[in-house]
């Protein structure tokens, strides 16, 4: 008897241990979810869950898309779930249809801009992953995160990149990059317009830099003005500039230059200090491909030819 009350009160007290163990690993678990759940709800980053079968509705977005989209979104979406894709900018649309239907490479990361609450569209990247249930795709569910910084500072840097730090318009770089363009993937009637100061040392000498990188500027101004999607002024050198065109006849490119010199001439008459004088060359040619060097030799030679002519005339 005393056997037998002894194994009923191991076993009790066995149960008892157990069910204490067990009670006490489900709190931890419990401390653990909430603690994740605080994780997410206080992340920057947009996490979601999205269903895609039997029909198209969020299960979760975190609060922090509200940040971002303006408040009342998170809301918006969970009871319209086409709400994201009125919200995203028409050229992203695509993306987001190919992704709620599998047309989508999910290693890749998704860039897409969504409209914030001035109207501006903001830039987001996301991890997307697919779920699937019996072959069949049945949600996506992902982490997005706000990247307009990132995206800034790409913009900054391209900027820096093709840009002159003085004058603000295209820079040597972005010709060389333009010309390429032309010389080996893109056929099209061409011309090279160089320009080039007279007056910027005699300035530089007798009025200082100041007034030198004045001149450049202004300058830049009149010749950037011209500047459309077959047109583009960019500063080569010190006081040397050069003008891109294509897709223009041999007749309007020079028309062009005396739209220039009138323009310059007009400038001059407001110009306090030293006056724009510039010497031109041009080269033109009806295709591009392979020809760019040798344009760019004739627009040199040209634009010295001019250089020297006014130098002869003065001394003649």
């Amino acid at each position: 008897m005393e056997v037998i009350l002894g194994l009923v009160m191991g076993i009790g007290l066995t149960l008892a241990f157990c069910l204490r163990r067990k009670k006490a690993e489900l709190k931890e678990k419990d401390k653990q979810e909430n603690r994740i759940a605080r994780l997410v709800e206080s992340s920057k980053d947009v996490i979601y869950y999205y269903q895609v079968k039997p029909e198209y509705k969020f299960k979760y977005i975190s609060p922090s898309l509200d940040t971002y989209l303006g408040k009342g979104v998170v809301k918006a979406a969970m009871e319209n779930p086409y709400d994201c894709f009125e919200r995203s900018h028409p050229d992203d649309v695509d993306k987001l249809h190919n992704k709620v239907t599998g047309n989508l490479d999910f290693t890749k990361t998704i860039l897409q801009r969504w409209q914030g609450p001035d109207g501006q569209y903001l830039w987001f990247e996301e991890y997307a992953t697919p779920v699937y249930e019996g072959g069949q795709l049945v949600a996506v569910q992902g982490i997005i995160r706000n990247i307009d910084e990132k995206i800034k500072l790409q913009e900054d840097l391209e900027y820096r990149v093709n840009h002159d730090g003085l004058t603000g318009i295209f820079n040597r770089s972005y010709f060389e990059k333009q010309a390429e363009f032309f010389n080996s993937k893109k056929n099209d009637r061409i011309a090279i317009i160089l320009c080039d100061l007279d007056n910027l040392k005699k300035t530089n000498d007798s009025l200082g830099h100041k007034q030198g990188d004045k001149l450049i500027i202004e300058t830049a101004r009149v010749l950037a003005s011209f500047s459309s999607k077959n047109i583009s002024a960019s500063r080569i050198g010190g006081d040397e500039f050069a003008i891109l065109i294509n897709g223009k006849g041999e007749e309007e490119v020079f028309d062009f230059i005396e739209f220039i010199e009138s323009a310059i001439n007009r400038a001059n008459l407001d110009q306090i200090g030293p006056m724009i004088e510039i010497s031109i060359g041009c080269a033109y040619s009806s295709k591009s491909l392979g020809k760019m060097e040798e344009l760019m030799s004739a627009a040199d030679a040209n634009m010295y030819q001019s250089k020297r002519s006014k130098k002869e005339l003065v001394y003649s």
